[in-house]
């Protein structure tokens, strides 16, 4: 993060979120969606491009907000003996690693798991796949089993794979939404890493899905989406918040709430800043 970058960030904090914060989204102060309280942590893609810049300065800004943990997208160089430094130095956890299936097959699945464990995750998420594991029915129940497989040997290791979704999955494939055919047929043990945001906008009711699949949501991904508002904030979007909090602490099981935001409403840093200021606004920290 450079001089002018921090700077600009520090108007911010002086102006919106002064009184300017109160003014530009009033509905939100007082309001209390309460309930349990979860850790949040920050997926790090949101601000991918200030990693690659400075992944030190951009740890050490996003435990100075508040959040608890990141989430990994990327190592940008780095060997997990040095990320463990950062997260430690910075008080935080890492709360999961978005990893590509590969990763955990063949003789990949060791160094994955040594590399994990130095950092302190448990949660190793595949947040896509290539065609071949998604193009019919029968390969996502084929895939569903294999995950079954990499579950059974992630269990010695106390470490949990999960599937993230975009918004493809609730699009219907021979009859039936990917979703329902994968995570009918996993394991419960398998991770259900659920985006509001991404399901909402492939027309999958977040409600709906985390009371269908209950525990099986130990993180979930807390992302605004609007249907005519690509760059709306907590707030600002179409998602019932309070429904989906209440399901989540009560039948979801949910160990983590994991903001992330990808839209240029602002930079990423005061877009995930504002994310925060808004849950605490709310009472979820």
């Amino acid at each position: 993060m450079n001089k002018k970058d921090i700077s600009r960030r520090r108007f911010f904090e002086k102006t919106i979120f002064g009184s300017a914060f109160a003014t530009a989204i009033p509905s939100l102060i007082g309001q209390e969606y309460g309930g349990k309280k979860i850790p949040i942590g920050l997926q790090l893609y949101s601000v991918r491009h200030e990693c690659e810049k400075d992944l030190p300065g951009t740890i050490a800004a996003v435990g100075k907000m508040g959040y608890k943990a990141v989430e990994f997208a990327g190592y940008y160089g780095r060997d997990a003996k040095t990320l463990r430094k950062m997260l430690d130095d910075n008080g935080l956890k890492c709360c999961g690693t978005h990893i590509q299936i590969d990763t955990l097959l063949g003789d990949n699945f060791e160094k994955t798991v040594e590399f994990n464990k130095i950092i302190g995750n448990k949660y190793l998420i595949v947040p896509g796949l290539p065609q071949k594991y998604t193009n019919s029915k029968k390969a996502w129940q084929d895939t569903a089993d294999l995950f079954n497989e990499i579950s059974k040997k992630l269990k010695p290791h106390k470490m949990l794979v999960g599937y993230h979704n975009h918004s493809a999955e609730f699009k219907e494939i021979e009859g039936e939404k990917p979703w329902d055919i994968f995570f009918s047929r996993v394991s419960k043990d398998v991770v259900m890493q659920f985006d509001v945001g991404n399901a909402m906008h492939g027309g999958g009711d977040a409600v709906f899905y985390l009371k269908t699949y209950p525990g099986r949501a130990k993180t979930v991904h807390i992302k605004p989406y609007a249907k005519n508002n690509p760059k709306a904030l907590f707030g600002e979007d179409d998602l019932n918040w309070k429904e989906i909090f209440k399901t989540c602490e009560t039948i979801g099981k949910t160990e983590w709430y994991i903001v992330e935001y990808e839209s240029d409403a602002f930079p990423p840093l005061i877009s995930v800043e504002k994310c925060l200021q808004t849950l605490r606004a709310w009472g979820k920290c």
